[in-house]
């Protein structure tokens, strides 16, 4: 599950990279994905390790850094959805980064909860 985590976490990088050179490099905002993303490649790293107490408590940040990525991402995509009142987005190109972004870490804790229940059910720590 670590690797796994560093690769959402290169996903990321590469979205928020993405995002701010299609918006013409001007909004900073736009490598927000960036900066979760290399917080999930470092807890990534730090989780390959045979201690599995630190394993775990690893994934546990990457876990919850995911789903305050999710929940940031989706609650920017709604308010910029509702604030348009039926006319054109004023930003499309960040609604859909933003929507990627909460793509990608709603999928990421969904995969990390699996691992989570399984790993809890076959008795081994941080699988």
């Amino acid at each position: 599950m670590a690797k796994l985590t560093i690769g959402f976490g290169v996903v990321l990088i590469v979205l928020g990279i993405w995002g701010f050179v299609t918006t013409g490099s001007a909004h900073p905002t736009a490598l927000i994905p960036t900066w979760f993303g290399l917080v999930l490649a470092i807890a990534g790293a730090l989780a390959i390790t045979e201690n599995a107490k630190r394993r775990m408590m690893w994934m546990h940040v990457a876990v919850t850094v995911g789903l305050l990525g999710f929940i940031g991402a989706l609650v920017r995509v709604i308010v910029e959805y509702a604030g348009a009142h039926g006319e054109p987005l004023a930003h499309p190109v960040a609604v859909e980064d933003q929507a990627a972004m909460a793509a990608i870490c709603l999928v990421f804790v969904g995969l990390c909860v699996r691992s989570f229940i399984a790993a809890r059910r076959g008795g081994k720590l941080g699988a």
